[in-house]
């Protein structure tokens, strides 16, 4: 065999190419594409929670007597058809009992905002089914993906059957309103929805490999702060939920106290004790508040730990959650202390939005740290 030469070049043109892994081989899709029409249905769903608000602000949510999701699509256009919704209304107890004499315009009105809280919904929905199959149809899901993304359009079927169960509760019987339980279940699903859309969208910002990376350099002590955030921030949604539904955001005007006291009176006159919990208004925004007054305490805890840790941007997004919960906080005192007209309401309702959305990217960040240089 003859000899080479120290720097004779070596001929590479047989070589064979190189090929990908598994990873490489697999169907990235268009995580872009993706992102966008998660924003769409996180915006929609803001919406959809403000005018499930304003609806139930305005007393509206009885208006629509029968759950019809396809023909109910199209509201009245005559004057029977109004008479007929109409004769529909007054056969329930809120009429009997509260609303007796209302006249078709008034009854309008409230209708008007039921249907378009209605309506919205099955945007919602439309919009999901075009977005998700047509993401499906071209192959854009990411691998891993389409399980996650179907099962948003599974709890929107749901919460559309929770709405129903919750109207009806209260078309019989002596109620005024719907049962205050059946909607911090309603709202508190709309919640989980929200903040799914929202972890998605932060997880879709980013390629799969560059969460891979990330998740090595995660603080697990910190990820159990951002869970533990996001559950006391979603009790104190359902908490709320319980409040507006018996009105009793407007029973007791001052603050710190209760009608004077540290506890307001006859806290537990309804028996068993545990229906206090659920119907007494006194009791009701007492635990509203001292459960925000804890859920304050932990959001300061987690933000002085994060303060601690190594990731900046980390410590930043604990500290978002920290400012929105001081302007939330205020949002509610001045809510109850003007006995909750609507304007400050929904301003109060949509603080919580946006501090369950920064409680998850806290989370999220905890989770899957941005990269930093050394002089970050």
């Amino acid at each position: 065999m003859a000899k080479r030469a120290i720097f004779e070049d070596v001929d590479t043109a047989a070589r064979p190419e190189t090929t990908g892994g598994v990873i490489d081989a697999a169907r990235r899709g268009d995580r872009a594409l993706v992102r966008v029409w998660l924003w769409v249905l996180l915006a929609l769903l803001v919406v959809m929670i403000a005018v499930g608000g304003l609806t139930r602000l305005t007393d509206s949510g009885l208006s629509i007597t029968e759950w019809a999701p396809l023909s109910g699509a199209i509201p009245p256009l005559s004057d029977a058809d109004w008479q007929a919704e109409f004769d529909a209304y007054r056969a329930i107890p809120e009429y009997e009992l509260q609303n007796k004499g209302m006249t078709l315009s008034e009854f309008q009105f409230i209708y008007w905002w039921e249907w378009g809280h209605r309506q919205l919904g099955r945007v919602i929905g439309f919009v999901w089914a075009i977005g998700f199959f047509g993401l499906l149809f071209t192959r854009s899901i990411p691998t891993g993906w389409t399980g996650r993304l179907a099962a948003l359009g599974v709890l929107g079927g749901l919460q559309g059957a929770i709405g129903w169960w919750m109207v009806s509760s209260g078309l019989t019987g002596t109620m005024l309103d719907v049962a205050s339980y059946r909607l911090a279940t309603h709202l508190g699903l709309a919640f989980v929805i929200l903040s799914l859309i929202a972890w998605y969208i932060l997880s879709m910002s980013r390629p799969e490999a560059a969460l891979l990376q990330a998740r090595r350099a995660g603080d697990a002590r910190l990820a159990r702060w951002g869970t533990i955030l996001v559950a006391g921030i979603f009790l104190q949604v359902v908490i709320g939920a319980l409040v507006a539904g018996i009105d009793a955001g407007r029973g007791y005007t001052d603050w710190p106290l209760m009608a004077g006291g540290l506890t307001p009176p006859d806290m537990w006159r309804l028996e068993p004790w545990w229906r206090n919990l659920f119907e007494n208004d006194g009791a009701v925004q007492f635990l509203h508040r001292v459960t925000g007054y804890v859920l304050f305490a932990v959001i300061v805890a987690a933000w002085l730990a994060a303060r601690k840790g190594a990731n900046r941007a980390t410590g930043v997004a604990f500290m978002g959650v920290m400012h929105m919960a001081v302007l939330q906080m205020i949002l509610g005192i001045v809510t109850v202390m003007y006995s909750a007209p609507w304007h400050l309401a929904i301003l109060h309702q949509f603080g919580a939005v946006l501090l369950i959305c920064l409680a998850v990217r806290a989370r999220h960040r905890a989770k899957y740290p941005l990269p930093q240089s050394v002089r970050t």
